[in-house]
């Protein structure tokens, strides 16, 4: 029997001041509201991800979804609303001690990666939350541990050459390795697969998935503009367009062809085949 859940979350509205953390939740967000001059970036969201969820955050440019990514990793704090992370409460918190308990993956990140680095030193300095390995001791754990992510991830054999003699589809997979590093408790993805060719993408796709299967796999957020960027295993969706939210919950119920059509502007037929998602204009 088909579910009646409606695929917008109509939860009734909290006072700041009664904002209570919900140490089972990784992470809550209560009327969120994020402004830069008079640009209006996030609109009084709602969003609650559960520990043993996968999201996808969908919208076009200008949506928010970055926006609302650095909040869920604790780089930068709403103009008002409330924020938990990890059963903590975003401004009664020091984020630094925080911020190793969620591993990250982004452009902005990887832009700081040096070029000369050793693969193998991107992802176990991680373990120090520093970019670039200086004067740091690691134990043979930490690198054990690094060298397994690297060939969970498919590049395993590349642990001693230098990130900046990798192809675009492996640095992604470094990135993701690294961001695991710390065994944390969030996982947040900002656009994964951007700038991937079909044969990279598709490589990470299945190295994904096979992540979203892991029941020991962290919570994870992935941010994309593309349904065909979408991990079968992802459980969840959020859809954004221009600040404000579409609607949100189980992904089959959010990544409708009126919703997505909603969400882009623009008429879209959605389908799904073994268990992925296809988008085209109508």
């Amino acid at each position: 029997m088909a579910s009646t859940v409606p695929a917008v979350r109509l939860d009734s509205a909290v006072a700041e001041d009664e904002f209570e953390v919900n140490p089972d939740a990784t992470l809550q967000l209560q009327q969120v509201t994020v402004r830069r001059g008079t640009k209006l970036l996030l609109d009084s969201l709602d969003w609650t991800v559960e520990e043993d969820e996968r999201w996808v955050i969908l919208g076009p440019n200008g949506a928010g979804k970055t926006t609302l990514l650095q909040i869920a990793a604790a780089t930068l704090h709403p103009t008002s609303g409330t924020v938990g992370i990890l059963g903590e409460r975003l401004g009664a918190v020091d984020v630094f001690e925080l911020r190793p308990r969620i591993g990250l993956s982004s452009a902005a990140l990887a832009q700081r990666i040096p070029s000369a680095e050793l693969v193998i030193d991107v992802v176990v300095s991680a373990g120090y939350g520093v970019i670039g390995r200086w004067r740091e001791a690691y134990g043979r754990l930490d690198v054990r541990r690094a060298r397994a992510l690297l060939h969970r991830f498919g590049v395993g054999e590349l642990a001693e050459r230098t990130y900046g003699t990798l192809s675009e589809g492996e640095r992604k997979r470094v990135q993701i390795a690294r961001a695991l590093m710390t065994d944390p408790e969030l996982l947040l993805l900002d656009e994964p697969a951007a700038g991937l060719d079909l044969g990279g993408r598709e490589e990470l796709m299945r190295r994904l998935s096979v992540l979203a299967a892991d029941s020991e796999a962290p919570a994870s957020v992935l941010v994309t503009h593309h349904v065909e960027e979408i991990p079968v295993g992802v459980s969840h969706g959020l859809l954004l367009r221009e600040g404000k939210v579409v609607a949100q919950g189980l992904l089959e119920q959010v990544l409708t062809s009126e919703l997505l059509s909603q969400t882009f502007g623009v008429p879209l037929n959605v389908e799904r085949r073994d268990g992925r998602y296809f988008a085209r204009a109508v």
